[in-house]
């Protein structure tokens, strides 16, 4: 049923959205405009909203990648922020 409240957690930060929104929607709803960095440490969030782009990737219960403009956000979803810099010198 889309409509009813959600509650995602995002770095540890508690974010609530509405059923039927994807996780970029409820993050940009929240006022997050970025969730990623590149290797040059740029940020980016939402660029193409279709799913055509990689710009809105993060980490979603574990599953490293997932755009963010194409999965509907869930109750209770742990999500990670994603930074190619880190992930590098790791």
């Amino acid at each position: 049923m889309s409509g009813h409240p959600i509650t995602i957690t995002v770095d540890g930060e508690t974010v609530t959205g509405t059923a039927g929104q994807t996780v970029a929607g409820v993050l940009l709803a929240a006022g997050w405009v970025s969730w990623r960095t590149t290797r040059s440490g740029a940020p980016r969030g939402v660029f193409c909203g279709i799913g055509a782009c990689f710009d809105c990737l993060l980490t979603v219960n574990g599953v490293a990648d997932v755009r963010a403009c194409r999965r509907r956000a869930a109750d209770g979803d742990e999500i990670r922020t994603q930074s190619r810099e880190r992930e590098e010198r790791a």
